[in-house]
């Protein structure tokens, strides 16, 4: 398929309360793919007017015509002369995009696939424009412009140009109900690879780091729902293989996947897993044939893992108040 020629669509997802209407951009102009959009974003109005939109997409800038995305990452020569003599020598410009990348630190690399941990007070702008991104593909996002409070991971895949971005999720610094996600979202172009899972699977990584059991924020959309339920069957199951105890307890799972008690107990409900006994207590029915099945088929489509052995990070600390 060729990726000038083609454009691109597919479902994806957010967990926040539906956008003003606005004007809808047909498609956007994304590296050297032109994608068709799902819904409106809140872009300046005479962006909004364009039946096309070009983004670079390494800082994410928007822009109006292929002409100025071209000089946005133009890299021209300029031929000069010694003084005093005949001989030349050439300067490059300066770029006005010097980015090949997310302007965060790199917190993860497997082969292709890095994380990078954005900011939004550190950089903006960048997460900002990624908002506004995010919401061509998202039905019900909000969050444009208050930033600050949020952390980016940008997930890219990279060659020999720099490192092209795949998706993102962003989680508030400071979560009073020790949400692990707020928003997520995999670009059409590169979904069907296994990154929405590998996304919410870092995630939950975090929290493991943290040592706090994570959730997404709710409610979620019809299509996270089903994202989050494939994924979070899949982390169950995987555990209840390991063990080898007679006697499993929602904690025991919970101390291994980091999920909050409500998600484990519908994830086991879901499977049929969870049922009362003769007592009428509630107790953990092991189904081996059901796991062996689900987990071979999961297998099969072999999706990429989170190695944790390759994080590379450092716990977000809020800044220490000085007394005035």
């Amino acid at each position: 398929m060729q990726a000038s020629e083609n454009v691109a669509s597919g479902a994806v997802f957010a967990t926040s309360a539906a956008a003003n209407p606005v004007q809808l951009i047909d498609t956007i102009h994304f590296g050297k793919w032109r994608i068709g959009t799902w819904y409106a974003a809140p872009y300046p109005e005479e962006y909004c007017q364009q039946q096309t939109l070009y983004l670079c997409e390494f800082c994410l800038k928007y822009m109006k015509s292929a002409f100025m995305t071209k000089r946005h990452k133009a890299r021209p020569f300029r031929e000069n002369r010694f003084p005093g003599s005949n001989n030349f020598f050439h300067s490059t410009l300066q770029l006005k995009c010097p980015l090949t990348s997310p302007p965060g630190n790199e917190i993860y690399r497997d082969s292709v696939v890095s994380i990078f941990e954005v900011d939004g007070k550190n950089n903006k702008i960048y997460c900002q424009n990624l908002c506004l991104l995010a919401k061509m593909f998202l039905d019900h996002k909000t969050l444009y412009y208050d930033v600050e409070p949020f952390l980016f991971y940008v997930m890219t895949e990279r060659d020999e140009e720099g490192f092209h971005f795949v998706g993102y999720f962003s989680k508030e610094k400071r979560s009073s109900s020790n949400f692990n996600l707020s928003c997520i979202l995999t670009l059409p172009i590169h979904q069907r690879k296994g990154y929405g899972q590998l996304l919410i699977d870092f995630s939950y990584l975090l929290s493991k780091k943290e040592e706090k059991p994570g959730s997404p924020e709710k409610p979620l959309s019809d299509l996270g729902l089903l994202s989050y339920r494939s994924y979070w069957r899949i982390a169950v199951l995987q555990e209840l293989r390991k063990m080898d105890n007679e006697t499993v307890s929602i904690e025991d799972i919970a101390s291994k996947t980091f999920m909050t008690h409500s998600d484990i107990v519908a994830t086991l409900k879901n499977l049929d897993m969870l049922v009362k006994d003769s007592r009428d207590d509630y107790v953990i029915r092991y189904n081996a044939n059901l796991v062996d099945e689900v987990l071979a088929k999961y297998k099969s489509k072999k999706y990429p893992t989170i190695k944790p052995n390759l994080l590379r990070w450092i716990r977000y600390e809020a800044p220490k108040k000085t007394a005035s």
